[in-house]
């Protein structure tokens, strides 16, 4: 009698769980109704989550990731294995956080060359950089190819490297833009720290840049600096070179 008891329990919380769709199930409906763009941020995360370890419930868990890395933008900036270690959401989820941050801002990237951006101060290569590179947590090194009107041809990310720093030689740069015959071109990356200052290397490094392609005959219109917040710009060191 027990036996059957049990097995009536069970299949009425099985029916019970099919009635009342959980809680990710609301969420995936209310996205494909409304837009996913009508979710709050936590509710993103719950989506891309899936399941978790513990008894914690899904909700509960991505309030809990994003307050973690203090909200999506320390959460972009988190790799595989911090969100692994420190979130305990397991490395299948950690990696299905990462890729989704990653494809975000690659569509990002792919749209800005949608309209053919031009680019002819520091304000219009801040605002072109800085939601692909103010949020990582390592330093990346891009090259902006521009034609005769400074309007971008390609963007090609020429080295990416640890929190403390590149390795890139000049050489690297200009075979990049005399193989995109580039009419000009631009340096841009990003320092994590979230101060934009130059360094003695980004100093030393953009002087010798920029003599590299005088003799090519491709000059370097800038080199700036990105962070969270600000950017700097070495635009006059290059004038006095």
């Amino acid at each position: 009698m027990s036996d059957r008891n049990s097995i009536a329990d069970s299949a009425s919380a099985q029916s019970l769980e099919t009635r009342s769709p959980s809680r990710l199930t609301r969420l995936q409906n209310h996205a494909i109704a409304v837009g996913v763009e009508s979710l709050a941020d936590a509710e993103l995360v719950a989506i891309l989550l899936r399941t978790v370890d513990g008894e914690a419930p899904i909700a509960t868990q991505a309030a809990a990731l994003l307050e973690e890395h203090c909200g999506a933008a320390g959460l972009a900036r988190a790799g595989i294995g911090e969100l692994s270690e420190r979130s305990a959401i397991g490395p299948a989820n950690a990696v299905r956080v990462a890729a989704a941050i990653e494809l975000g801002r690659r569509a990002v990237l792919a749209a800005s060359f949608d309209d053919a951006p031009i680019l002819p101060d520091c304000d219009a290569v801040v605002a072109w950089a800085r939601p692909k590179l103010a949020t990582l947590d390592h330093e990346e090194l891009w090259v902006l190819l521009l034609d005769g009107r400074n309007g971008l041809r390609a963007a090609r990310r020429v080295a990416s490297g640890g929190i403390h720093g590149l390795h890139v030689g000049v050489r690297d740069v200009l075979r990049i833009a005399i193989r995109e015959a580039a009419s000009a071109f631009v340096l841009v990356h990003n320092h994590p720290s979230g101060v934009p200052e130059p360094s003695p290397e980004d100093r030393a490094f953009t002087r010798a840049v920029t003599k590299g392609a005088k003799l090519v005959g491709c000059p370097l219109l800038d080199h700036v600096i990105v962070a969270r917040q600000r950017a700097s710009s070495m635009l006059d060191l290059i004038s006095a070179i």
